[in-house]
């Protein structure tokens, strides 16, 4: 999914925030506002469904809920059959849940309005019908029990079509290590007020999910740029704007000039591919140090190389000179043995330029967990999930992982790119910013080679770390989607990402 505008990730906390920051300084009143997001939410959902679709609205005593009255309201005034019951079990309704329950009543083509308080008989959900899911919203702090969980389950277990209003209830925006997943709707669609929500980006709450939607509510842009936020979804045009000019004037020296230390005997190819990846990425020259039964391999397979022979025949042994280089690579297909790790580590303090550390070299840094504090400030790690639990140890879930992931981050005071559907870089600030391009089709071996020869590249171009990081993950992830767009994701292979980068760079450079 693309995001068209920049978007900050906000709290549940924060959300609220942005909600009274809206009412104060538009100034408009809190109803008023509730009615413009129900109109905006009616509207998306007239969208995909027709008003032969019989709709069912279960509705919450707060907020949320009176976002779903409201919409129950306007879809009855479109001739849609709704049947609206409100959950008031408490006996105690927001003021505006209140307000649009009495505007509901006073609506003649409602088909249904129950107000539940003390039993309550569910309605037959059937094949065809659409649920409105409005029980519980973004406030929602503990796993959803009781009566409400039991209705959970009814509605995922029925056949009917599922519209959850800004969260599905009982997915709670942030943390959920602790949630109940059988007691959090199943939304068929997810329509979401202004902002995605942090539990989104997960893939193991995709399925809860569905098909997402963020609707713009017209919240206040002042307010969104005024309150800080750790997480953000890095969009285009902030690519854009970090990338940098070639001079008409410039000569192969200016451009940066690259090492990577790859590969070992039976593995030429993870070498091949993120040197092919980091000259494509604009550096001016890039050498190769490999073992060297790969020598010919690499010769052959990447002649714009620099080739720099190993002093074993089939793996790294030796830390090498970096003095010449202006960044350096390391880890993919290099091996694991234990000379290998301390030629590794020696590698590592003695290196001076910017390091991406990939593959091999992170495994081995965690065998040996000490060594982390030997790693040079600014330095970048680019583990996928089971990589930062070999680091950082398991995690139950994907919160808690990234959680690990920053803290390493600002130990380390360097970068952390975990990988996955919405690759998160974790920055030595402690901020976190979600990269929005790539597809399941990049799913495939030598990926990760390719976008550490992008990193490096960019970092010896000229980049600063947090650039390169930014840049060369959106541009993995936009080349892979160029790729898959033309050849589908199925036959996707690692090579396609790189035969794809031009075509990244020119549509990045040009608009």
């Amino acid at each position: 999914m693309y995001f068209c505008s920049q978007m900050k990730i906000f709290t549940s906390a924060q959300i609220h925030e942005l909600d009274h920051y809206t009412i104060e300084h538009e100034p408009v009143s809190s109803i008023d506002l509730m009615e413009r997001a129900a109109q905006t939410l009616t509207q998306a959902i007239r969208d995909t469904y027709t008003p032969s679709v019989p709709i069912v609205v279960f509705a919450g005593p707060g907020n949320n809920g009176g976002d779903a009255l409201a919409v129950a309201r306007m879809l009855a005034e479109k001739d849609y059959t709704v049947s609206a019951y409100l959950f008031n079990i408490s006996r105690s309704l927001s003021s505006n849940c209140a307000i649009n329950k009495k505007r509901l009543q006073n609506t003649k083509r409602i088909h249904e309005f129950v107000e539940i308080i003390e039993e309550f008989n569910p309605p037959r959900l059937e094949q065809g019908m659409v649920v409105i899911d409005g029980l519980f919203g973004s406030g929602l702090n503990k796993p959803l029990a009781g009566g409400f969980a039991s209705l959970v389950k009814y509605i995922n277990a029925s056949p009917a079509e599922v519209v959850s209003i800004d969260v599905p209830s009982g997915l709670m925006t942030e943390d959920n290590t602790y949630n109940v997943r059988a007691n959090i709707i199943r939304a068929t669609h997810t329509l979401t007020l202004q902002q995605p929500k942090l539990a989104f980006l997960f893939p193991e709450f995709q399925s809860v999910i569905g098909q997402l939607r963020v609707l713009d509510i017209r919240l206040s842009q002042e307010g969104i740029q005024k309150i800080d936020t750790l997480h953000s979804i890095v969009e285009e045009n902030d690519i854009r704007s970090r990338m940098l000019s070639r001079s008409a004037f410039a000569h192969k020296g200016q451009m940066g000039n690259a090492l990577l230390i790859a590969g070992s005997y039976c593995m030429a190819g993870a070498a091949v591919l993120a040197a092919r990846a980091c000259l494509r990425s604009g550096a001016g020259k890039v050498t190769v140090n490999s073992p060297k039964r790969n020598i010919p391999i690499i010769q052959t397979s990447v002649p714009e190389a620099i080739i720099q022979n190993g002093t074993e025949e089939t793996f790294f042994a030796e830390a090498v000179d970096t003095e010449d280089y202006d960044a350096l690579g390391v880890g993919p297909g290099m091996g694991q043995s234990e000379q290998t790790a301390i030629a590794l580590i020696t590698q590592l303090r003695r290196t001076q330029c910017p390091i991406v550390v990939d593959a091999d070299a992170l495994n081995m840094l965690a065998n040996h967990r000490s060594w982390q504090q030997q790693l040079p400030k600014g330095i970048i790690l680019t583990p996928h999930p089971k990589e930062l639990d070999r680091l950082e140890g398991h995690s139950a879930d994907s919160y808690e992982r990234l959680t690990k992931a920053r803290n390493l981050a600002q130990r380390l005071q360097g970068y952390v790119i975990l990988k996955g559907h919405y690759t998160a870089i974790c920055m030595p600030d402690g901020r976190v910013s979600f990269n929005s391009t790539g597809n399941a089709g990049m799913a495939t071996a030598g990926s990760g080679d390719v976008l550490t020869g992008i990193l490096t590249g960019l970092l010896a171009r000229g980049y600063k770390p947090q650039d390169a990081c930014i840049v060369g993950v959106y541009l993995h992830g936009l080349a892979g989607d160029m790729a898959a767009q033309d050849l589908g994701e199925e036959s996707l292979v690692a090579s396609d990402i790189i035969s794809y980068l031009p075509h990244a760079f020119k549509r990045l450079k040009e608009g």
